[in-house]
């Protein structure tokens, strides 16, 4: 399986940053994975951003949720990332991974190579 980020490298402070990122190897309607997004702050830690799971449904980080849209494109096997609003704390490597869970623990299988997105005037 193989995911690839890609979308602009940066991005004006209230505007909307927008990702995508391309699946090869595995369809993103195949059961049980979910489809997410998680990004790296310079010299932070990783944060969680939210996914789209194989039936389509969504869920988000609750303090991006306000902001934050994902949707997916089977005909092309894409999912994407709409962030809206950013500042400059919102610059970060932006990762898409192929995740599953058990009921118990969440398991972040594959990793795209990230895209670092700045913010800035």
């Amino acid at each position: 399986v193989q995911l690839q980020e890609s979308g602009p490298g940066l991005v004006k402070p209230s505007q909307t940053l927008s990702l995508t990122c391309t699946v090869s190897g595995d369809s993103i309607t195949t059961k049980y994975y979910y489809w997410t997004w998680i990004r790296q702050p310079p010299g932070k830690g990783l944060e969680w951003i939210g996914y789209i799971a194989y039936s389509g449904a969504t869920y988000y980080n609750p303090s991006l949720e306000s902001r934050t849209s994902i949707s997916a494109d089977t005909s092309n096997n894409q999912f994407s990332l709409q962030l809206s609003s950013v500042t400059p704390e919102d610059t970060a490597v932006y990762y898409c991974v192929r995740s599953k869970e058990d009921g118990t623990y969440w398991y972040l299988e594959h990793w795209g190579q990230g895209t670092l997105v700045t913010v800035s005037s």
